[in-house]
């Protein structure tokens, strides 16, 4: 598998304080890969960094071939790399619908063609199809025509998926897909994401419920004070000495 996402040894400090240091990870196609630990360890800054939102004090990072270090969000966004955050933004004066046509590009937002009908419906209908046919991906095909405001706390995080994926986006940064919602629906939510990776896309996520989000993880990594401390398979970051202790306490052993 050849590497989608490349950050070598990100730092990133603010005014002295170091929220991440020299960190390094890679993130392989067709990957489900897991960034995890504590509040306040650096994994939402790291994600920032590689997706534009802040600039690395040091290190690199590389989209495919691309040296993407630096480069707005929106410049990312148009090679492939989109994000979601914690707390679901939707646009909630739209339709479900109407939210992830948004993401989609269309001529006849350009001021010159709006008004021509003709440079821009065979486009539409075609992303109309397209949409429905992620929401279908994501399971609110039948939800569709509401409002984004009534969809609840999970129905609201498949929703940024599907933002997501309206984009055309090769990789997709979940920040906390399953923050907040019981512990059935952040199951279906997960598995949306695990039936889309077997569809060539490719996902970066940052969980605090390992528990849950752990089995269908293809890759770990763990961060205590803004450094790594743990990669591996699930198995084998999860039943290493030093995450145990940092979630669990010195002289802790694997939960059963």
């Amino acid at each position: 598998m050849s590497n989608v996402l490349v950050a070598e040894n990100v730092t990133k400090s603010f005014e002295g304080l170091i929220a991440v240091n020299n960190v390094s990870i890679v993130v392989k196609e067709n990957t489900f890969t897991m960034l995890i630990g504590p509040n306040g360890c650096g994994k939402t800054t790291l994600i920032n960094c590689c997706t534009g939102i802040l600039k690395p004090t040091s290190g690199r990072i590389f989209l495919g071939d691309l040296d993407i270090t630096g480069w707005k969000p929106h410049e990312i966004y148009k090679v492939g790399f989109v994000r979601s955050f914690q707390i679901p933004l939707p646009f909630i004066g739209l339709t479900v619908i109407d939210n992830v046509l948004g993401a989609m590009r269309n001529p006849g937002e350009a001021p010159l063609k709006a008004s021509s009908i003709k440079k821009w419906a065979d486009v539409e209908e075609k992303n109309m199809a397209k949409a429905l046919d992620i929401l279908a991906k994501v399971g609110l095909d039948k939800h569709w025509d509401l409002p984004s405001s009534s969809l609840g706390a999970a129905q609201l995080k498949l929703l940024e998926v599907a933002k997501g994926l309206s984009s055309g986006a090769k990789i997709i940064a979940l920040d906390e897909p399953i923050g907040g919602v019981d512990p059935a629906s952040a199951d279906e939510i997960l598995t949306h994401v695990s039936e889309l990776k077997k569809e060539g896309l490719t996902f970066l996520v940052v969980e605090h419920r390992i528990d849950i989000a752990a089995p269908f993880a293809d890759y770990i990594y763990a961060m205590e004070l803004g450094s790594l401390i743990s990669e591996g398979t699930p198995e084998q970051v999860l039943n290493d000495p030093k995450v145990i202790e940092v979630y669990l306490g010195e002289g802790a052993t694997a939960p059963c």
